[in-house]
């Protein structure tokens, strides 16, 4: 199969979907491998590096579409991007697609098999295309809102570790899945006073163990007031596979923060789950709304591309690998059909449909006819 590598244009994404040695690996499968100029550029890594594994160049983004079987990207399609696709191409990467009926019905439109990082799922509910990325954003959370609670930034001017006898920032952690327990791991390092809600109780007593210092708490509409109200600093990482995150914190209970107070809504790739968030870039990454300063970039990873890009790749390369070697039958492997969101112009995640109240298909059955 032809797999082509595209550069990517979302604001300060500086990943790439495979790397040189992810290039030779297909290479050695008997694969081809199609490579955008500079498409690893923001990474390190260089077309010569490319070359040398045995990939292509060009500078033409409409070259590479036209020809390959297989597309692997790292951010989903922007507008600028929808024309590239045909029908029956397969397009590997994170699409988030709950938060956008635009980008849904354009690759409905486009006829193409959308598989999403986000939604590859084991049988015990484990997301490994997501884990690696939801670390690397839990773990800059609580350094984003460190900077952002400076007063130059608008926040309210407070050291988040303490410092003598002035007692440390309070953070409040909506989530405690990977992206939450790397917040927390991060924000306890630095002396903060750490509030994780979640709301499943077995989650809770693990939390305790790793989080002693911590209060570990059930997710209920009362706790959540009580500690985001007190809050210095909100964190979400709140994250249902492939459906559109709920708002657990509403406008009124941000009026009640006090002024400065800093959001970090990294579930702001699925819509967010504080009712004040909405998308912002690297290049403009804050805003002040109801007296809180708001950090909700979209592609957090993206400016540590270096890390980033290992990190998820080491991941990929596997599914990868075997969709470049069997196609649309690579969705016997139950963990890829799992992450199959749109089939040839039909949705195939039971979330996706539901959210935009479009009709569900079952991913297999479409396939296999």
């Amino acid at each position: 199969m032809i797999v082509g590598i595209l550069k990517e244009i979302k604001n300060n994404e500086n990943r790439v979907g495979v790397t040189p040695d992810g290039a030779r690996a297909l290479v050695a499968a008997g694969h081809s491998v199609l490579v955008e100029h500079d498409a690893g550029a923001g990474s390190g890594f260089s077309d010569a590096g490319y070359e040398l594994a045995g990939a292509s160049i060009t500078a033409d983004a409409k070259i590479i579409c036209r020809a390959a079987g297989l597309i692997v990207k790292i951010k989903e399609p922007l507008p600028g991007e929808y024309g590239l696709f045909k029908p029956g191409q397969i397009i590997f990467t994170f699409f988030h697609f709950a938060s956008s009926r635009q980008l849904t019905q354009a690759m409905i439109d486009a006829g193409t098999v959308c598989i999403g990082y986000e939604t590859v799922q084991t049988a015990e509910g484990f997301l490994p295309l997501l884990a690696p990325m939801s670390e690397i954003a839990g773990k800059m959370a609580p350094m984003m809102a460190f900077s952002c609670l400076a007063k130059t930034a608008g926040g309210k001017g407070v050291l988040a570790c303490p410092v003598a006898s002035v007692p440390a920032a309070r953070f409040v952690i909506l989530g405690g899945g990977t992206a939450g327990q790397a917040a927390a791991t991060i924000a306890t390092g630095l002396g903060a006073e750490v509030a994780i809600l979640d709301r499943d109780a077995a989650q809770i007593d693990r939390l305790k163990k790793r989080f002693p210092a911590a209060a570990c708490e059930p997710a209920t509409p009362g706790s959540i007031e009580k500690f985001v109200a007190a809050a210095d600093v909100l964190i979400g990482c709140v994250h249902i596979p492939g459906a559109q995150t709920p708002r657990l914190v509403s406008r009124e209970l941000v009026k009640k923060m006090e002024p400065g107070s800093v959001i970090v809504d990294i579930a702001i790739d699925q819509g967010g789950c504080i009712e004040t968030s909405r998308p912002t870039t690297h290049a403009h990454p804050t805003y002040i709304e109801e007296g809180a300063v708001h950090y909700c970039v979209a592609n957090m990873p993206g400016i540590f591309p270096r890390t980033s890009t290992l990190a998820l790749t080491g991941a990929t390369l596997p599914y990868v690998l075997q969709l470049a070697g069997d196609g649309c039958a690579a969705f016997n492997n139950a963990e890829l059909l799992r992450g199959l969101n749109i089939y040839k112009g039909e949705i195939t995640n039971h979330a996706v449909a539901q959210a935009f109240g479009l009709p569900w298909h079952d991913g297999r059955e479409l396939f296999e006819k």
